[in-house]
């Protein structure tokens, strides 16, 4: 049985991808760079957003394994 909340590795990705996607590092008071009528934050954020859910399927997908699956196979 393989379950991801044990590994830190997982959650030091999770982690840093989620500071990503607040993009505080940002100057205070900038509008910065429009890019297709929104400002850089909204696309850095978007991109993080969808990063984190590709990240998370991929950890449901192949890190996590459970006893039923075994279960099945064995009759």
């Amino acid at each position: 049985m393989k379950e991801p909340i044990r590994k830190k590795w997982i959650w030091f990705v999770m982690l840093v991808i989620l500071l990503g996607s607040v993009p505080f590092y940002f100057p205070v008071g900038t509008i910065g760079v429009v890019i297709g009528g929104f400002p850089l934050w909204v696309w850095v954020s978007l991109t993080f957003t969808v990063l984190l859910s590709a990240y998370l399927s991929w950890i449901c997908l192949t890190q996590w394994k459970l006893e039923e699956e075994e279960q099945k196979e064995e009759v």
